[in-house]
């Protein structure tokens, strides 16, 4: 594989490979791009020797180099190929260009576009043209509708991936505008606020016979967003269908996929409109609604392939730290290996996912809507108080056999609904932990 627009080779970092370089010129170009660590201009893999110290090097360089931030438009991932270590650096299409380098300001010194299969200095004319329409109606640029806000929520779900918020953590995270006031960004992610997320059920196929309505909000986002996958845990039914070879369960929509759409709809709302998303579950659909259409200069076809141009890119930032997000750009892929691009509606002002339901077929399939819960699965449900990996819940119960405590407590908990993974995405993850739905809270209260 050679090189392209949108793919860059480095054999090695050093101190004279300039990688801010060519991450401003991804940040500047329509499509973002990808650039590989240990790989030479040829396409040779040649692998990267210290692995987890150069990816730090990678984040420090980006991280104080480069302005406006680039925080939350990167990722930098391990990978192997041939056998051989190398690093990936994901760039999305910056939504503040010009990017430039910060020691040199907006000159043609300090400001690169990609070109072809090479990284190039901007002319000063385009260095003025776009500073002058740079985009400010952003959530970091407005500012927060109050002032007196706190984050004891958002340090415990840090705390929780053992990423503790030092006392700067409010300038870290870009919570501030650029008058040292706290932004709209902090006002979504703070204890209280006065935004409300609704999700709406419908007995029928139309908007006439609601039968549910909640309000998941006044709130941080980050709790908002639990509820809301929470509430459609409950709602994906596990049906079994039963034939004389044998038994298969499927659940009324795609969980990997239906998670993506939810937190892409909440990451990607744009919320300079003061909407929210939106998500409603019908007889034979979910419809989930977020405000805005595809971001400037993202067309169709680049938002199916996975090209990002975040609009959030706080959020984005945030989600990807408390792991609600694996990387850039690979919600909407992982969307499409479970539903097409029909179910995909873009107006002027919204983007609507619609995915149908399963189709059942009777009598052969039986919906499980309360499924039967084991004593092995009730003795679990019990011990659920928080988040937990496989070997603490293994020592609360006082079992020793990976084996078994898979195949009679922990398995039919995850087939039943009443726990999940906090890691669905990744299930062999060494970081995977396991808690309580509210379906398997309203079991343990009834026993």
């Amino acid at each position: 594989m050679s090189e392209t627009n949108r793919i860059e080779y480095k054999q090695e970092i050093n101190a004279d490979v300039d990688i801010e370089k060519e991450v401003i010129a991804f940040l500047n170009y329509h499509e973002g791009g990808l650039i590989y660590v240990g790989i030479d201009k040829l396409g040779f893999v040649k692998g990267v020797p210290t692995l987890d110290s150069d990816m730090l090097k990678i984040k420090d360089r980006i991280k104080n180099n480069i302005l406006p931030s680039a925080m939350g438009l990167f990722d930098i991932v391990a990978e192997k190929i041939e056998e051989k270590d190398i690093i990936k650096i994901i760039i999305a299409s910056g939504p503040e260009k010009p990017y430039y380098k910060k020691k040199y300001g907006l000159t043609s010194k300090g400001c690169f576009m990609r070109i072809g299969t090479s990284s190039e200095q901007m002319h000063q004319l385009m260095i003025d043209r776009l500073y002058s329409s740079r985009t400010r109606n952003s959530i970091g640029k407005i500012k927060s509708q109050r002032s007196d806000l706190s984050f004891e929520q958002l340090r415990i779900y840090y705390e929780e991936k053992q990423k503790a918020l030092n006392s700067n953590f409010k300038r870290n995270l870009e919570l501030f505008t650029d008058e040292n006031e706290l932004n709209y960004a902090a006002y979504l992610l703070a204890d209280e606020n006065n935004i409300s997320i609704k999700l709406a059920k419908y007995s029928g196929l139309n908007r006439v016979d609601l039968i549910e309505s909640n309000e998941y909000g006044y709130t941080s986002l980050i709790k908002a967003t639990k509820s809301v996958l929470d509430k459609f845990t409950i709602e994906n039914r596990t049906y079994t269908t039963i034939t004389e070879k044998e038994r298969s369960e499927q659940r009324l929509w795609n969980p990997i996929a239906l998670r993506e759409a939810v937190i892409n709809a909440i990451i990607h709302n744009d919320y300079t409109k003061e909407l929210t998303p939106k998500f409603e579950i019908f007889q034979d659909r979910i419809e989930i609604t977020s405000a805005g259409s595809l971001p400037e200069g993202l067309s169709e076809s680049e938002f199916f392939e996975g090209y990002s141009i975040p609009r959030n890119k706080v959020l984005m930032r945030i989600f990807k730290d408390l792991e609600l997000v694996e990387q850039l750009g690979s919600g909407i892929p992982r969307i499409l290996e479970y539903y097409s691009k029909s179910c995909f509606k873009f107006s002027e002002n919204f983007l609507r996912m619609t995915f149908p339901a399963l189709t059942i077929i009777t009598p052969q399939v039986t919906p499980q809507v309360t499924p039967q819960v084991t004593p092995q699965v009730e003795k679990l449900l019990y011990i659920m108080k928080k988040e937990l990996s496989r070997t603490e819940m293994q020592q609360l119960l006082g079992l020793n056999d990976k084996q078994n405590f898979k195949l009679q407590y922990l398995s039919p908990a995850l087939a039943s609904g009443t726990i999940e993974m906090t890691i669905p995405e990744k299930p062999q993850s060494s970081k995977q932990k396991y808690r309580i739905t509210s379906f398997g809270i309203a079991i343990r209260e009834k026993r």
